[in-house]
């Protein structure tokens, strides 16, 4: 059993580095493939010399992709069958009977050490790819910075909710796993509450958007959309980097609006209460409680996997740990290190919904907001200043792409597509 475990876990491995390299590969043939122009229907939204350099951008991120993938692999090889993580636990005192508090610590140190071969590629991605394309505005200290309070965070954070789940393991019995279930859930809810008022604000400065027309203008579509937001607030977003984005976090009497300052910079009022209807789009058109709902099922079936698999010694004993002398730590670290290598076959499912409720919040941005030739104008220009890539192959944005392709959401705005969820 131990054998044919170590062989499913290899060949999944092995099928994921393999599909994913195939796919880097296709989309980097298909980009050089219109290198030299865009599609006709694209040729407004770029220049002839800002569309080489997206396609150059997009290039070098699927080079570096396509390394980072192969070198992920190879350290996940190395931790899963070097014997470094019973040697960890063996180091760490855990046990079956070690404190929850030890294997809690266990499990976030090690995840902790694991980050570390990241930190490379991070530094070069954002220090020398980011960089050369204009988009990098940080600093080493910042980045260092950035990684302590990550650091910190973490270990705040997830330290005492490990401790928890692994408690109910002993505290419940068999079917703990249904009320660690509902304590990570509730606690995903609380973060969306306390994320925006206390997490985000260790890294980056939040202000209420400025009175003037641009804030009446917002707040008079929020009113009319029956979207009632606490705030409006402008995120710093420029001191790390060039690129744009909007969100709105929290929900209730919590819920707030942010829009990055580099998104105001870049376009115009009415653009920008286009981008902004889209945003409320997802939210009264219930996107947010249906992700939810769809992530709490997929909580339900891991948890409800976890504690099949905490049952089956063949399972850690397959990566060398013993299952009689151990505590439900290595089930935990092990389940979360190999999970990705099976769930990344449903990406094309979930990022099929994903863009469906882009499709949906676009109509209703086009319905309830200025119309659609402002989200079109947004859309484009945020194509243009974030050196998008206007052409990717299909299938790779299948796996990769949560939203539809600028040309796609152009036609379905423009109602050329109206076969499309809506």
């Amino acid at each position: 059993m131990q054998t044919l475990i170590l062989i499913v876990v290899s060949a999944a491995l092995l099928a994921k580095v393999i599909w994913e390299g195939w796919l880097i590969l296709l989309n980097m043939r298909e980009v050089r493939r219109r290198r030299h122009a865009p599609p006709k229907a694209l040729r407004e939204v770029m220049d002839e010399a800002t569309y080489r350099k997206s396609v150059e951008y997009t290039l070098a991120k699927s080079r570096f992709g396509l390394f980072g993938e192969v070198y992920g692999a190879v350290v996940l090889v190395a931790v899963l069958f070097s014997g470094l993580l019973p040697w960890a636990y063996d180091l760490f005192g855990g046990g079956s009977s070690a404190s929850v508090w030890r294997e809690g610590l266990y499990l976030v140190a090690v995840m902790i050490l694991l980050s570390l071969p990241g930190l490379p590629l991070d530094h070069h991605a954002q220090f020398r790819l980011e960089e050369r394309f204009g988009f990098n505005n940080s600093t080493m200290r910042l980045w260092i910075t950035d990684k302590i309070k990550g650091l910190i965070l973490g270990v705040i954070i997830a330290l005492p909710l490990l401790a928890g789940i692994l408690f109910l393991i002993d505290w419940i019995g068999p079917w703990w796993w249904i009320w660690a279930f509902v304590v990570f859930f509730v606690f995903q809810l609380v973060m969306m509450v306390l994320y925006p008022m206390l997490i985000l604000p260790w890294f980056n400065t939040l202000t209420p958007l400025p009175e003037g027309e641009l804030r009446q203008r917002l707040m008079a579509l929020a009113d009319r959309t029956g979207f009632k937001a606490k705030t409006i607030q402008v995120m710093d977003g420029s001191k790390r980097s060039g690129h744009s984005n909007a969100f709105f976090t929290g929900f209730g009497r919590f819920r707030r609006i942010v829009l990055f300052d580099t998104l105001i910079e870049q376009l115009s009022e009415e653009e920008l209460e286009a981008v902004l209807a889209h945003e409320i789009g997802h939210y009264k058109l219930g996107h947010i409680p249906k992700m939810l709902a769809l992530s709490a099922g997929f909580g339900l079936v891991s948890f409800a996997l976890l504690a099949w698999l905490l049952q089956s010694p063949a399972f850690i004993e397959a990566f060398g740990f013993h299952h009689a002398q151990s505590g439900a730590g290595p089930a935990f670290l092990l389940f979360a290190l190999v999970a990705g290598l099976f769930t990344f076959w449903l990406s094309p499912l979930m990022n099929r919904l994903s863009r469906n409720h882009e499709y949906q919040a676009d109509r209703f941005a086009r319905e309830k907001g200025p119309g659609a030739d402002p989200m079109i104008g947004a859309l484009r220009k945020l194509s243009e200043k974030n050196l998008s890539n206007l052409t990717p192959h299909p299938l790779y944005s299948a796996f990769h792409y949560s939203h539809p392709t600028l040309l796609e959401r152009e036609a379905a705005l423009s109602g050329q597509n109206r076969g499309r969820s809506a």
